[in-house]
Formats: C-alpha cells, sequence, structure tokens
C-alpha cells in the first residue's frame, strides 16, 4: 500500500482515532494535515508523529462553516490539493431523554457530526472531481446501526444519518473514481471514550473498570477495539486496493450487534 503524493485531511486528528490514522497513513507516505481546535494538542501531535516534514496542523473550530472553508483552503493552498478526506471529528454534549433534551444540544449534536462533515466535504470534491480520484472515509459509530444506550438520540440520530450521508456522496461522485465509506466503531478505548466512560459509570454507580468490562462482554470476540485495527480499515479504504469499496458502513466493533 502506497499513499505517497497524496494529501490527507483529518479532523480532530491530534488524539484518539484521528491521531492513529494519521500516524498510519503518514507510514504509508501520505502528507497529513491534521485539523483541531487547539494549537497546543496540534504542537504535540506533530512532534509525536514524525512524518519527516509531511505532517501539518491547522487550528479550526468545526462548528463554523467559515472557519471549516477557511481551513480547507489553507490546506488546499500550503498541499495543492486534498485527496484523502477523513472526518473523524464528530460527537454530541451530555444525556439527556428526548422531552428533557435542549433545542440547543440537539442542534449542537447535528452540527458537530453532520453538517461539518458536509462542509469539509463540500470544499474538498472540487478538487477530486478535477483529478477524477478520491477517497472520503466518515468515522461514523455502531451507534449508527443500533439505539442501546439511553439518553442518546442526538448521538445516534445524526450518526445514523451520517451514514446516509455517506452512501449519497459515493453513489454522486462514483463514475468520478471518488470513493466514500464509513466506518462504524464499537467501543475504542481513547482519551475521549475514557472521559465519557468514567461519567457513564459514575452515574450508574459501578467502577470504570467494570464499565469496561460490561462493554467488552456485549462483543463477540469479548475485547474492546484498538485505534490501529479503525486506522488499519481506514487505510485500506483511502488506498488504491480499496477502490472497489464505496457506499457502505463498516463494523469495526468486535461484533456488538445481535445476530
Amino acid at each position: 500500500m502506497d499513499l505517497t503524493g497524496k494529501v490527507a485531511l483529518i479532523t480532530g486528528g491530534t488524539r484518539g482515532i484521528g491521531y492513529g490514522i494519521a500516524e498510519r497513513l503518514a507510514a504509508h507516505g501520505a502528507t497529513v494535515a491534521l485539523v483541531a481546535r487547539s494549537p497546543e494538542k496540534g504542537a504535540e501531535a506533530l512532534q509525536r508523529l514524525n512524518a519527516e516534514g509531511r505532517a501539518f496542523f491547522y487550528a479550526c473550530d468545526v462548528l463554523e462553516r467559515d472557519s471549516v472553508e477557511e481551513t480547507v483552503d489553507a490546506v488546499i493552498e500550503q498541499n495543492g490539493g486534498v485527496d484523502i478526506l477523513v472526518n473523524n471529528a464528530g460527537g454530541a454534549d451530555g444525556f439527556a431523554l428526548i422531552h428533557e433534551m435542549t433545542d440547543e444540544a440537539w442542534q449542537k449534536a447535528g452540527t458537530w457530526i453532520l453538517d461539518q462533515v458536509f462542509w469539509f466535504t463540500r470544499r474538498c470534491l472540487p478538487h477530486m472531481v478535477d483529478q477524477r480520484w478520491g477517497r472520503i472515509v466518515n468515522i461514523s459509530s455502531i451507534a449508527s446501526k443500533q439505539a442501546k444506550k439511553p439518553g442518546s438520540s442526538h448521538y445516534i440520530t445524526f450518526k445514523h444519518a451520517l451514514n446516509g450521508f455517506s452512501k449519497a456522496t459515493a453513489r454522486d461522485y462514483g463514475e468520478l473514481g471518488i470513493t466514500c465509506n464509513a466506518i462504524c466503531p464499537g467501543p475504542v478505548e481513547t482519551d475521549l471514550m475514557r472521559e465519557a466512560g468514567r461519567a457513564s459509570a459514575a452515574r450508574r454507580g459501578v467502577s470504570y473498570e467494570d464499565y469496561l468490562k460490561n462493554y467488552a462482554a456485549d462483543t463477540m470476540t469479548k475485547q474492546l477495539n484498538t485505534v490501529e485495527q479503525v486506522a488499519a480499515t481506514c487505510a485500506l479504504l483511502v488506498s488504491d486496493e480499496g477502490a472497489g469499496i464505496t457506499g457502505t458502513a463498516i463494523n469495526v466493533d468486535g461484533g456488538t450487534l445481535p445476530w
């Protein structure tokens, strides 16, 4: 697998799954553009990445359309285009049943999970169309195929919609050499999961260790997934070898869905 000469823009690329993907794509020769909010975390990520001058950081507030568009323009100006787009940023704040959900929480989740993916994709597509080659991977969630977690209607709804957007993008641009897929990770122990997991464990009155064991017990493999597993899947999808895979949402979840 050779990604030499390809430019990959990765949102939420300074930690967790996003950083793992950046590390994997850089190892295969890609130039990686890490997009996130914090310049401090960006500097730390670049120092760890050691991509021999092929990694750059761009500060961006993905909740603001102008910031997204300016960031994509800066990546294109510096690197000549965006060949690979990995929309990894996206989540939802808090837990609430629908009758207790505020408009603000609902709308923020919609912007964070779906709107900003649309903005990044729309801005990156012209270069891909011109060269008749492009790869788009949207990091969704196993929650996009189930509704197991109470109080997460905002997250579940917009992650379902993200899979639909991925399929529609694949349909619209498939004849132009552009693929689009979603990856649906199950539980992956990143720093973000640890933060959310400890809060969820506290609400349930259990230890964080028992919380993780319960998650693992709900999979066929009886193990949590790793960042490396998600990154390896993404690397295949963005490669020439992955050209035949498009319009699908791939579970990397250890088999958490009921069969």
